[in-house]
């Protein structure tokens, strides 16, 4: 028999005594009729499509029409989880910015053999075109979500880093506001640790992070694909909150090495770059000739020290899973210490012990592409059919090197809203890491991940996922009210 996943409320037991911290959570949910729980579930719902917080499945005719179900039951961190985990991402997000530019530079941890030259410098992530171009004072991954997922009560994980456009604080953000505004009786019960700073925290990490000769009061944009990108809704959404401009490439031009942006009252420099827009398509004179997208002649700018880029070309790599596999090393290296936070035992099919272990466990585990996201290339051995079984066996023979295998985790659940009342979902978390100089900072919350099918480990929106609102609980006798906390 699997062992029963740990319930971040319940614990391990039968569900009759919830955690000490959670009491007042279990109270609610006794005490809170299903109707109303759905009453209010489906009022969120249906403003985040008012709003249009949407999402595109790139191929499903209706992808204009979703939205990533919302769940009214809220996760909950203790103050004491948070300093930990708060941390480990500190060191982490690091760690990665010293990665990104040793391996654009000197390459001291190849040299040093603890990773081997071929998997950074073979890697489709790894632009060569901007070697010996480092960005302005050095940051690269200005902003970073870092997945996430629990197995026991002191047992968190990294799954995943994403630094190179990581999307989702929308949510984390609207959710917050749809809890505040229909169940304002949990924040009375506890003390929750507001996120609306976020933006503000934002702006400033952008504007730190200017080139030398912006001067005190630096232009930031925002660059997107457009409307039809997948998390368009997330882009208007950051514009807004930041009082910044949301550009098309259209809307820019590079003149002697320096960006403009086009307005109706004439030309405004533009001194950082918040881009939604993959590398390969972000400038067609260096990277993918056909693109619509980018902005001929962005990275000679950017070479020039013209302008910052959030995040800086070239930052994918750090993304990339074989990459991940190694970062307990890649953090000690640049770090002098054990990593705080650990990573998923990981086995490289391209290594050939590791390809026969993976082969001969296929239904046990978890096998990924090195660069694949949002859920998909990836097969979940326990709940795969013998037909997908094979066709990943297949695949693995033929380019090993394209995947990594991990254990199936017993992924912790949390009482979650379902068509037959509230039963444990499984659940990740990305926590948005900022890094400007004026430092790293973490807002104290982020975007929680559930999946909604039972028994499923999946959380990808695209694979029917969904999301709850990440609760950040106070230390004893911080008033969280005097720093933006509601209500009164």
């Amino acid at each position: 028999m699997k062992p029963k996943p740990f319930d971040e409320i319940w614990g391990k037991s039968s569900g009759d005594v919830p955690r000490a911290a959670f009491a007042s959570l279990a109270r609610w949910m006794g005490a809170t009729p299903m109707n109303e729980l759905e009453r209010r579930q489906h009022s969120a719902e249906a403003t985040f499509r008012q709003l249009g917080i949407t999402f595109a499945v790139y191929g499903d005719d209706d992808a204009a029409e979703r939205i990533i179900p919302f769940d009214i039951v809220p996760r909950v961190f203790t103050a004491s989880e948070w300093t930990r985990l708060s941390a480990g991402l500190v060191q982490r997000v690091e760690a990665i910015n010293a990665f990104l530019t040793d391996i654009y530079s000197e390459r001291r941890i190849i040299a040093e053999g603890l990773l081997p030259a071929d998997i950074v410098l073979t890697n489709p992530q790894f632009r060569p075109e901007i070697v010996g171009s480092a960005p302005p004072h050095n940051i690269w991954s200005h902003i970073s979500g870092i997945d996430l997922v629990r197995t026991g009560p002191d047992d968190f994980w990294v799954l995943e880093d994403n630094a190179r456009t990581p999307s989702g604080v929308s949510y984390m953000l609207e959710n917050r506001e749809a809890m505040l505004r229909l169940c304002p009786e949990l924040f009375r019960q506890y003390q929750v640790r507001p996120v609306d700073s976020y933006g503000d925290m934002l702006l400033q990490t952008l504007r730190s992070v200017a080139p030398i000769g912006a001067g005190s009061d630096p232009v930031c944009v925002i660059l997107t694909p457009g409307r039809f990108n997948s998390a368009y809704y997330e882009h208007s959404f950051l514009a807004d909150s930041l009082g910044i401009e949301l550009v098309e490439a259209v809307d820019l031009e590079v003149d002697d090495d320096f960006v403009w942006m086009r307005t109706i009252t004439g030309r405004v420099r533009v001194d950082v770059i918040y881009r939604r827009v993959d590398d390969d398509y972000i400038d067609p004179l260096v990277f993918k000739p056909d693109s619509m997208l980018g902005v001929p002649g962005l990275i000679a700018a950017y070479r020039a020290g013209h302008v910052a880029i959030v995040n800086a070309p070239g930052t994918g790599i750090a993304d990339d899973k074989a990459i991940y596999s190694y970062m307990p090393d890649i953090v000690k290296f640049y770090a002098g210490a054990e990593p705080l936070l650990p990573i998923v035992e990981t086995w490289r099919c391209r290594e050939p012990q590791a390809l026969k272990y993976v082969l001969d466990r296929l239904p046990e585990l978890v096998v990924k592409l090195v660069d694949g996201s949002g859920g998909y290339g990836m097969l979940v051995g326990p709940t795969a059919t013998k037909v997908e079984i094979e066709t990943f066996r297949a695949a693995l023979i033929a380019e090993p090197h394209r995947y990594i295998a991990q254990p199936t985790l017993a992924l912790s659940t949390v009482p979650t809203l379902t068509d037959k009342g509230i039963a444990p979902r499984h659940v990740d978390f990305r926590p948005f890491v900022l890094t400007g100089t004026n430092g790293v900072k973490i807002v104290p919350g982020g975007l929680t991940r559930v999946a909604l099918k039972e028994g499923s480990l999946v959380v990808n929106s695209s694979q029917g996922g969904g999301t709850k609102d990440s609760f950040v609980l106070a230390d004893d006798g911080e008033d969280v009210r005097a720093r933006g906390g509601r209500p009164a």
